[in-house]
């Protein structure tokens, strides 16, 4: 089942992101504001155009075992990921 990033279909407690939208020097911050800004048992869907590997890896440092990163969808062009905070 994929994911259309243009038309979020979002559940109690999982938030939009579409990092398409956001201005490339101030992505990162507006991610790491909107991570910060979860409760615990929150969801940031992440949407981008490409698999944001580095990004990840700042994530996990950042945040560690308080954020689970799963993706919903992995396709060239279109990617989604739920970004969970746990504690």
């Amino acid at each position: 089942m994929s994911h259309n990033c243009s038309h979020p279909v979002i559940s109690e407690g999982v938030y939009p992101f579409d990092a398409r939208g956001v201005a490339k020097r101030f992505r990162h911050a507006a991610i790491f504001g909107a991570l910060d800004a979860l409760h615990p048992g929150e969801t940031m869907r992440f949407c981008n155009d490409h698999d944001p590997l580095p990004l990840l890896s700042q994530i996990n440092g950042h945040f560690g075992a308080s954020v689970r990163i799963e993706y919903v969808q992995r396709n060239p062009g279109e990617i989604v990921i739920d970004f969970k905070v746990l504690t």
